[in-house]
């Protein structure tokens, strides 16, 4: 018996940019393209640059990130950790998590999302409340709320 697919065999769903800021993702496999076992996307990260959101967990699924280009620094339950070229990074369910490029170069980084519980529609989403901030700090109750409907739990704001 031949096994039956859901799904045709394709190539990047889609040649979307999406633009949050100074950053770009772009998809090359969504869940819709996996039967839902993983989303793989890059993400851009030009030299000098914050994350806009805040750090976040996620409890329904791991993030794999692999350096492709350049440095981002990854602060993982308040530890940083570098990842560069060739190096792989898992961030459990539960990590609090966000990045960061603090280096003088552009950074690319692989990221893999298993199971694939996101995708395109939330940066697309958080692009709309980052770059309606024209650079300044993204409204924080509108990224919170986006952010938790697509699964990510936002981390309590840092007190001062």
């Amino acid at each position: 018996m031949e096994p039956t697919h859901a799904i045709a065999p394709g190539i990047n769903p889609a040649e979307e940019t999406i633009r949050l800021g100074p950053l770009a993702v772009r998809f090359l496999l969504t869940g819709e393209q996996s039967n839902g076992t993983v989303a793989v996307f890059e993400v851009v990260v030009p030299a000098a640059q914050k994350l806009a959101g805040p750090a976040h967990s996620h409890d329904h699924y791991e993030e794999t990130i692999y350096g492709i280009e350049g440095v981002l620094t990854w602060t993982v339950d308040g530890k940083p950790i570098d990842v560069a070229p060739g190096q792989a990074l898992c961030i459990p369910r539960g990590a609090v998590h966000r990045f960061d490029n603090n280096t003088t170069r552009d950074a690319k980084m692989l990221c893999m999302v298993t199971p694939a519980a996101i995708g395109p529609q939330f940066f697309r989403e958080a692009a709309e409340v980052i770059n309606s901030a024209a650079g300044g700090p993204p409204d924080r109750a509108k990224m919170m709320e986006v952010m938790k409907r697509h699964g990510l739990t936002p981390a309590p704001q840092p007190q001062p």
